[in-house]
């Protein structure tokens, strides 16, 4: 007997209906039966890949205190940085190796965060990510080398043949130096996967515990990468023996659906990024995969041991630091992620917030607005700072912002957890010590030619004022500077944004400047 297309349609639905593990229920409750699911290792490369986004870059100060809050936030693994990319590079992997590498706070786990170094195929970077990570008590040397004909051929030329013999070279070396080795094969979403299986066999004998299927330039969509997760898996000699690990880029817009699907294929380590941040257009968004395990347990063969309360304040953490904001339609933590604005929505929350929220704000670390006041103490506000995530500051730090704080408080009815944040941060990536001086600034506009005047202070106490012209004023006021400290600068960018809501908001103003050079060399 011959079915209708309706009648098959009809049937899918049905088993579709009928299949216990794709219930679609909302339930408020998690199961306990999640508990039995093995952990999914959420592997964050914010410092490293998140770094690579244009003007992302930290200095030490602040990868310390990101790292830290990582940690806090229950991170397992926190690729720190590429140690042989410069010797701050290496410097910052090495304190936070030292730093946060012990951090027990707040680690469900029990253990600390594993700190872990990327580097090249090449013996001297193997060498060197092991002499900056081996400070923490858990470390591990992430190397990697391109697997697809099109990165064979055209960048590194050669064949198939040395790229698996370079491949297991370099893991036996990092081998022989730490125990926890991972390798990762670039451009995995365009290599042939028969190929990546014999590679792969060879460096599981070679020692490595974890191999990450990189989708590098955002290419693969779900339903392929998942299925070459299995693949690989079923058809590599050992794979059931190692961890498989997704890395997805969202050229396409499919990172985190990608990664999903990794997992459901296969993979138990998963790469991300906070706030998705990352080379081009970026990589898949912490919050989003770990929100994604939360709210569906049922769809997930895995579970993970992420404090979930902890991802707005680490996602607002990055955006201060990298200057980097967060678009307000951002899922998890966007300004819009829980408001609701139509009239049935509004009417529907009220009554009940499972009708339009799969999750509670509360969840993902949103809560009312603490209120400080002029009348606020220094322990209060100190208090509060350490809830937001901001610990082990310096005295002198702390003081200088509570005096800012209450100068605000002077001027402003009441002072956020947003305006607090805004405040930390002039102090926290403010230079050590003040090299030129703005004393003072005039600026006149209106006119064919907006003028700007400055008064700036020099290392030496010598005070220069100076004029320039520019397309706007505030071009106008950067050209004056430029003359001032006779450096040739270039504005990049100008972005002026309210901090908080009402006409007292405290603006955060980001700026980018780059120094002014031929085209070609022209660097951030």
């Amino acid at each position: 007997m011959i079915r209708s297309a309706t009648q098959r349609y009809l049937c899918s639905r049905a088993a579709v209906r009928m299949a216990p593990g794709l219930s679609r229920g909302f339930s408020e409750s998690k199961s306990t039966k999640d508990e039995d699911k093995p952990i999914l290792t959420i592997f964050d490369t914010t410092l490293r890949d998140g770094e690579q986004s244009p003007g992302a870059t930290m200095n030490i100060k602040e990868k310390i205190m990101l790292a830290g809050q990582l940690s806090r936030l229950g991170v397992d693994v926190c690729e720190a940085g590429f140690p042989i990319a410069s010797d701050g590079d290496f410097e910052a992997v090495k304190v936070v190796a030292q730093e946060v590498g012990p951090m027990l706070e707040n680690r469900k786990s029990g253990k600390p965060m594993r700190i872990c170094g990327l580097s090249r195929a090449i013996e001297k970077d193997i060498e060197r990510c092991y002499e900056a990570v081996k400070h923490a008590p858990l470390h591990r040397i992430h190397t990697f080398l391109a697997t697809s004909d099109i990165h064979l051929k055209n960048k590194l030329r050669i064949s198939r043949e040395e790229c698996i013999a370079q491949s297991v070279k370099a893991v036996s070396f990092a081998r022989s130096l730490c125990d926890d080795v991972e390798f990762s094969a670039e451009d995995a979403g365009r290599s042939d996967p028969a190929f990546m299986a014999e590679l792969f066999g060879e460096v599981i004998k070679a020692g490595v515990s974890t191999i990450n299927v990189p989708d590098t330039v955002g290419f693969v969509t779900p339903r392929e990468y998942g299925e070459l997760i299995s693949y690989l898996k079923n058809n590599t000699p050992g794979g059931h023996d190692i961890v498989w690990s997704t890395h997805c880029h969202n050229d396409l817009g499919l990172a985190v659906a990608n990664t999903l699907e990794g997992v459901n294929g296969g993979a138990r380590q998963v790469e991300v990024t906070i706030n998705g941040i990352g080379e081009r257009a970026g990589n898949a968004s912490l919050e989003e995969v770990v929100m994604s395990l939360y709210t569906r347990p049922q769809v997930f063969p895995v579970r993970s041991l992420v404090d979930t309360t902890h991802l707005t304040r680490t996602s607002r953490m990055v955006t201060q630091v990298t200057g980097m904001s967060v678009q307000p339609n951002k899922a998890i933590v966007g300004a819009n992620a829980f408001a609701h604005e139509a009239g049935i929505h509004q009417d529907g929350v009220l009554k009940h917030a499972a009708t339009y929220e799969i999750m509670s704000p509360a969840s993902v670390g949103l809560k009312s607005t603490l209120v400080l006041g002029k009348h606020s103490g220094k322990h209060a506000f100190a208090n509060r700072l350490e809830e937001l995530g901001y610990t082990g500051l310096e005295e002198d730090v702390i003081k200088s912002a509570f005096k800012r704080f209450k100068d605000t408080a002077d001027q402003k009815k009441t002072v956020t957890d947003a305006d607090i944040e805004a405040i930390l941060e002039n102090e926290i990536v403010k230079p050590s010590e003040e090299v030129w001086q703005l004393n003072s600034c005039v600026v006149s506009c209106g006119t064919e030619h907006p003028t700007a005047t400055v008064s700036i202070t020099t290392p030496s106490g010598k005070t220069i004022v100076d004029s320039s012209i520019g397309g706007g004023p505030v071009e106008a006021v950067y050209n004056a500077i430029s003359r001032t400290v006779r450096v040739p600068i270039r504005l990049v960018q100008f972005q002026v944004e309210a901090v908080s809501e009402g006409r007292d908001a405290i603006g955060k103003v980001s700026v980018r400047i780059c120094r002014r050079a031929p085209p070609a060399s022209d660097k951030e």
